[in-house]
C-alpha cells in the first residue's frame, strides 16, 4: 500500500474533502483549518490531582478530563463531547509517548480513564488500541503488552511493522506504522508536555515521529520543516481527530529523556483539535517556566520550535500560531 502526498494545492485540497467525508459527520477533519477559523485550546488544571502525595488521583483526573473535553466541544456533558470524536463501530488508536519510562511518559491511569469515556460512548474494549514506537517503550513507560483482539490491546510498531514503500511528502518519507494505516480508524494523540534538546519542545506534532521508521533523520535544522512535513502524511492527516496533551508533569529542560530536577507537576492537560495551536501554547507555557527559572529562551539556545509556524504556514495548514486566532479557555 503506498501513500504519496506531494505538496501541490489542488491534490491537497482533494484530500481535505475525502477526509472530511471519511470522517462522516463525527468531527470535521483535524488536519485542516481556514485561515479565518478560532482554534480553541483549553488548559484544564487541578491542583488537588495528587493530593497530599505523588500519585495521581483517578477521580481528580477523570473530572478534570470531563470538563476539558466539555468545554472544547461546548457540550452538556462528558458523554456528549465524546460521541462528536468517535462512533461505535470504529476502531480507536492511542498514541501515547512512553520515551521517558514512568518519569514523564503519558501517564497510565490518564490511558485508563480515557478508555473508561471511550467505552461510555459506545467502543467496546476490544476496538482501543493503545500503541507507540516500541513495546519496550509501553513497557518502560508502564503498560503491559497485550495483543488479544477481545480486550483492549496495548502494543508497539515492532509488533506489526511498518508498510513497505514509503509515504512522501515535501522534505520526508517515511514507511508508516501499520498499526496506524491497517487497524486504527480514528487516533487520539497522547503526547507529553516537554522539552526536546533538538527540537525545542516535543509535544502534539512531534509525537508522530512515533509513528514512522526512520525519525532519526528528521532532527537537522530544529526538525524544520521535517516535523510539519511529517504531519501532512496522509494516513496522520486523515486519522488525527483530538490530541489529549499529557501535562500532569510538564518538563522544561533536559528532554525528551526524563530528567526530575526540570519537572514540575503542572497538574493539567491540554486539550484541542489544532495540534499547532496546542504546540504553541505548550511552547510559551514551557518558556514561561524557564524564564521563572532564570533560564535562556529556546531562541536564545538556537533551538527555538520553528516548525511549529511552518506546520501553519499555506502549504501545510495544519493549524494555526497565530496568538490573536487561539481561544485558550481555560477550566
Amino acid at each position: 500500500m503506498m501513500y504519496r502526498q506531494e505538496p501541490n494545492r489542488r491534490e491537497f485540497l482533494k484530500t481535505c474533502a475525502a477526509g472530511a467525508m471519511f470522517a462522516g459527520g463525527i468531527d470535521k477533519l483535524a488536519g485542516f483549518f481556514s485561515a479565518q477559523e478560532k482554534s480553541r485550546v483549553v488548559i484544564a488544571r487541578d491542583a488537588l490531582l495528587r493530593g497530599s502525595g505523588t500519585s495521581l488521583d483517578s477521580g481528580h483526573l477523570l473530572k478534570m478530563l470531563d470538563r476539558a473535553m466539555q468545554a472544547l466541544y461546548a457540550s452538556d456533558t462528558p458523554l456528549e463531547a465524546w460521541k462528536k470524536v468517535v462512533r461505535p463501530g470504529e476502531v480507536i488508536g492511542l498514541k501515547v509517548n512512553g520515551l521517558a519510562g514512568r518519569g514523564n511518559s503519558t501517564n497510565v491511569l490518564l490511558v485508563d480513564v480515557i478508555c473508561e469515556r471511550l467505552h461510555e460512548a459506545g467502543i467496546p474494549p476490544k476496538d482501543i488500541v493503545v500503541w507507540d514506537r516500541l513495546n519496550g517503550d509501553l513497557e518502560s513507560a508502564g503498560f503491559r503488552i497485550a495483543t488479544r483482539q477481545d480486550r483492549i490491546r496495548f502494543m508497539g510498531n515492532d509488533a506489526l511493522g511498518y508498510e513497505e514503500e514509503l509515504a512522501t511528502y515535501g522534505s520526508v518519507g517515511s514507511c508508516v506504522a501499520k498499526t496506524l494505516t491497517r487497524v486504527c480508524d480514528a487516533v487520539i494523540n497522547l503526547p507529553v508536555l516537554k522539552d526536546h534538546g533538538i527540537a525545542g519542545v516535543t509535544v502534539a506534532l512531534k509525537n508522530w515521529f512515533g509513528a514512522i521508521h526512520n525519525p532519526n533523520k528528521y532532527h537537522l535544522n530544529v526538525g524544520d520543516p521535517y516535523i510539519a512535513d511529517v504531519n501532512m502524511l496522509p494516513p496522520i492527516r486523515q486519522k488525527v481527530r483530538l490530541h489529549i496533551c499529557d501535562a500532569t508533569t510538564a518538563q522544561y529542560e533536559g528532554g525528551p529523556s526524563y530528567m526530575p530536577q526540570w519537572c514540575w507537576p503542572f497538574n493539567g492537560l491540554l486539550l484541542s483539535r489544532d495540534p499547532v495551536a496546542l504546540d504553541y501554547t505548550g511552547w510559551q507555557t514551557l518558556e514561561q517556566k524557564r524564564a521563572e527559572k532564570g533560564m535562556k529562551s529556546l531562541k536564545e539556545l538556537g533551538r527555538a520550535p520553528t516548525y511549529i509556524a511552518t506546520a501553519a504556514d499555506h502549504q501545510h495548514q495544519l493549524g494555526t500560531n497565530d496568538p490573536k486566532l487561539i481561544e485558550r479557555v481555560e477550566v
